[in-house]
């Protein structure tokens, strides 16, 4: 039997881990409930979000956490340009034309990252890197409750987006209706280039909560983004509440796979959870049946 003191330090540590995965997967959320399509891309926009956070704090000394305004305006607008320059353009309404172009825009984007950095892995060294803060029986990284501090935030300014602004409202009309809602004015493809802006200003604000404790190399999004998708059918597809939970359900699971099985098949659990509820409850825990 373990002690509850190293339970209690897996779960917590388990939260402050799926309070950013939670982030990660909002923003694929918020992009798969107003375009209805997969973005293959997500992982490759968060790698480069993270050699971003990399880039400022290595030449201009820029500390990861004041990174985070210039990160996710920068992120947003590359968003709103993918998606209104290339993804709109290419997809001439087809859905699965977007599928291949995110899937194309993942596969330059990790190639242009090896041509720049090589498959080298980075890390940043920063004052509070390695500080601990006792919480309990429990000692907890500084970065990591900063992470799950500022991932919850930005989780519920996103909501409050969502749910109480004109834009917000506007998303909603297009993810349910988009024919009726250029009826009645709203601009769909600016609402869809916005929507696509935000999900990856979402990456934004998590590389600049992860790289402090976290290190960054080419391939470094596909483990999220695996991650990710798994979250987002788990908490229900479209369910910026469930992506909220699950993601925080899946850090815990991943955090006790890890004390129970070793560290290398710490995920094992999330994809036994995923395969239990696909079958007892296939619309997620907080999607609507068909």
């Amino acid at each position: 039997m373990l002690d509850s003191g190293i339970l209690f330090s897996a779960v917590l540590n388990g939260l402050t881990t799926g309070a950013v995965y939670a982030l990660v997967a909002l923003g694929l959320t918020l992009i798969y409930g107003v375009l209805h399509i997969i973005n293959f891309a997500h992982g490759a926009a968060l790698m480069m979000a993270l050699y971003g956070v990399y880039f400022l704090k290595k030449h201009f000394g820029l500390d990861p956490y004041l990174a985070l305004l210039p990160m996710v305006a920068v992120m947003f607008v590359a968003g709103y340009a993918l998606q209104r320059g290339i993804i709109n353009r290419a997809s001439h309404g087809k859905d699965e034309n977007i599928l291949l172009v995110t899937l194309g825009l993942a596969i330059v984007l990790e190639n242009v990252a090896l041509l720049a950095f090589k498959s080298d892995t980075h890390t940043i060294e920063t004052p509070y890197t390695l500080a601990t803060v006792a919480i309990g029986p429990a000692m907890i990284a500084v970065p990591k409750l900063v992470a799950f501090a500022g991932a919850l935030a930005v989780s519920a300014v996103l909501l409050w987006i969502v749910r109480r602004t004109d834009l917000g409202r506007a998303i909603r009309a297009v993810a349910r209706e988009k024919h009726g809602a250029r009826l009645v004015g709203i601009d769909v493809d600016h609402v869809y280039a916005m929507s696509f802006g935000i999900g990856l200003a979402c990456l934004g604000a998590a590389a600049c909560f992860l790289l402090p404790a976290y290190y960054v190399n080419p391939q470094v999004g596909n483990g999220f983004v695996l991650v990710a998708f798994t979250i987002v059918v788990l908490g229900g597809m479209g369910s910026f509440a469930g992506a909220l939970v699950g993601g925080l359900l899946i850090g815990v699971v991943e955090s006790l796979g890890g004390l129970w099985f070793g560290e290398s098949l710490g995920q094992v659990g999330i994809f036994l959870l995923f395969i239990a509820v696909l079958l007892f409850r296939p619309q997620g825990l907080f999607g609507a049946k068909a």
